[in-house]
This record gives structure tokens, C-alpha cells and sequence, in this order.
């Protein structure tokens, strides 16, 4: 932690974003509290029933970090709509917490759009960022690969990408200690005319960015590691993802279905199974926890809905990473010195 550091972490966790709430999340809690006391933790929501949640699962942590939120933003809610009809909502709640300098991380599993949306308006955004993107780290044969946006927003703009572009460089180079992060532009093909109008411009700005361009990457680039940033609209991004994330889940079902043949296939699988496991971790989105949301004024973690008690710990931890090597601040830092002039 920098000279000016806290001597804990101040998180705040949005007790009634994920779709198990706030069960999972009471869960995380306590096992933070008890096995993280460099973290100080508050949770925003419903009280009772976060207390009534406590009682049953026997959950020690502090009545006094739980934020009351009389209202909780449910996933089929518009995000901004939600935001106006709920101002009392454990992620509005959670959001103002932090803006107001009580907190320096937001984490929520909530609705991933009302948690952009208000990290974007409550928390604000970085001075000279238009639009936030989100990533996340994705595992690949060789070097360290993330891949940028992966469901901010599904309607960017060549402008939008280089920021997007400019924001990963600064977060790879922080948290994975690589110098100069080389970025790739997934289209339908490596020649730079492959893609549509706003993939050629995207192109065009990237070569012209300054930034360690690699060229254009097709799909099968993305776990080979040609590039550690992946570079893709929110759209395309969170398909690619949600695709990743769903192959331990088949391949679990294919084994299960090769032992039910023959008692042989059975012990097959049972000796191979736990370094299946264990190879396929890098896919399982319970062990990166959520995904950091750049460009807004303080550290803002989202979740899948589903996100077990693993993955929301692993994402206040993510957020503690965060805080700790001052990523957000960086960022502002950078996009000062070269300003990103977004333009609609």
C-alpha cells in the first residue's frame, strides 16, 4: 500500500446483486471477516434480511458494516431506469458510499448494467474517458492475455475502442508487470481491410496510437497468447466469454457421459478428473472472481449473477489488488498526460 494508504482496505459489497443473494454474499462476507482482516468490509442492503441470513447460515460479522437499502435492482430491471425508480437500492447505496470517500471499491453480482451505469454516474467517471470497459484476464498457451470489453457496452465506437485500448494497456502493465502490452483487433481475419466500417477505423486509430499495436487477431489468436490484450466491442467480447466459461461446465458433461458406458471408462475418468480440474481452472470464472470496470473515479467490480460465495471473496479480493497497487489513479495519471479525445 502507497505512503497515503489506509491501514485497511475499505470495500463495500452489494449484499442483493446476485441472483442467490443475499445467501452467497453473507457467505463471502464471513469468510472475508474472518480470514482477511486487512480488509475492512461493508455490506448494502436489506438489513433484516441480511441478519436473518446470518442467523441461519452462522455467520459472524459486524451488525454495524451493514448499510440498510431499502430496494434492490432486480436483473430484468432497465439499468437506467432502475437507477431513477430506485435511489435507495443496495447498488446505489454502495455507489454513494464510495463516492462519498467512505470506501475506496465497489464489488456487486448485481445487474451488471445498473452497476456500469451507476459507477459511471455516481462514482464519475475519469476525467477525459468517454465510456468505461470492462476485461478480464482469459488464459491462453503462452503470456499473460485479457481481453477488452466484455459487455459494457455493445455499440462502441472507433473512438471508444482506442480509449478502451489506452485504459487495458495501463491496467495489463500494473497488475501483470509487463512492460509494453501488445494488442490485437478481433475481426474475421489478420489483413487490415477484414472487418466492418467501424473495425477498419478502429484499425487505422491504433496504428496511429502509439500504443504496442500488434495488428488484427481472428479467434483462434485469443487462447494461443498471440497478444495480451484482446481488443473487441462489449458484444463480441461477452460472447467470448460466456463461451469460455461454459466449456469445463461441457466438458464435465462429456466425461460424465464416457463413464456411464463401462465401469473401465468410469475409473478412466476418476484418475483423470482432479487434473482436469485443475487445468481447466484458469476457465472457471468463481477463481478471477468479476471483472474491473475502468474509467470511472474509484475501483468497481462486477460479478456474474451466479456467482457462488468463491467468487464474490475472490472478487473483493480482486478489488483489494486493485486498491493496492493503485490502478485507478494510474489511469487518471496516464489518460492526463495523453488526453484520449473521444468525440461521438
Amino acid at each position: 500500500m502507497g505512503s497515503g494508504s489506509p491501514s485497511k482496505f475499505r470495500i463495500v459489497l452489494d449484499a442483493m446483486g446476485g441472483d442467490f443473494s443475499p445467501v452467497n454474499e453473507v457467505l463471502a462476507a464471513g469468510e472475508i471477516f474472518k480470514n482477511h482482516t486487512d480488509i475492512d468490509l461493508v455490506l448494502t442492503g436489506d438489513k433484516q434480511a441480511i441478519l436473518k441470513t446470518m442467523a441461519e447460515k452462522g455467520v459472524s460479522f459486524p451488525q454495524e458494516k451493514i448499510i440498510h437499502a431499502s430496494q434492490k435492482i432486480d436483473m430484468s430491471d432497465s439499468p437506467v431506469a432502475s437507477l431513477k425508480k430506485k435511489p435507495d437500492s443496495s447498488i446505489s447505496v454502495g455507489c454513494k458510499y464510495v463516492a462519498e470517500g467512505n470506501a475506496e471499491a465497489f464489488v456487486s453480482a448485481g445487474n451488471t448494467g445498473a452497476v456500469v451505469t451507476a459507477s459511471t454516474f455516481i462514482l464519475g467517471r475519469i476525467e477525459g474517458v468517454e465510456r468505461p470497459t470492462m476485461g478480464t484476464f482469459f488464459p491462453s498457451e503462452s503470456s499473460v492475455s485479457t481481453i477488452f470489453d466484455v459487455g459494457a457496452f455493445v455499440d462502441s465506437k472507433p473512438q471508444h475502442l482506442l480509449g478502451f485500448a489506452r485504459m487495458s494497456t495501463i491496467y495489463v502493465r500494473e497488475i501483470y508487470n509487463i512492460a509494453s502490452p501488445s494488442i490485437g483487433l478481433l475481426t474475421v481475419g489478420e489483413e487490415s481491410e477484414k472487418g466492418g466500417k467501424t473495425i477498419k477505423e478502429t484499425h487505422t486509430l491504433l496504428k496511429d496510437s502509439g500504443l504496442n499495436f500488434f495488428g488484427n487477431i481472428e479467434g483462434r489468436d485469443i487462447l494461443k497468447g498471440s497478444v495480451n490484450i484482446v481488443l473487441c466491442d462489449g458484444f463480441v467480447g461477452n460472447i467470448v466469454l460466456k463461451f469460455g466459461e461454459s466449456f469445463p461446465k461441457y466438458l464435465k458433461t462429456l466425461l460424465k457421459e464416457y463413464a456411464s458406458r463401462s465401469f473401465l471408462n468410469k475409473l478412466k475418468v476418476l484418475i483423470v478428473r482432479s487434473v482436469l480440474r485443475q487445468a481447466l481452472s484458469p476457465l472457471d470464472y468463481q477463481y478471477y472472481g468479476g471483472v474491473l470496470l475502468l474509467g470511472v473515479k474509484s475501483v468497481s467490480i462486477i460479478g456474474h449473477g451466479s456467482s457462488t460465495p468463491l467468487a464474490i471473496t475472490n472478487m473483493v479480493l480482486r478489488a483489494k489488488d486493485c486498491i493496492e497497487k493503485d490502478v485507478v489513479k494510474k489511469i487518471s495519471a496516464a489518460i492526463a498526460e495523453s488526453p484520449m479525445k473521444e468525440s461521438e
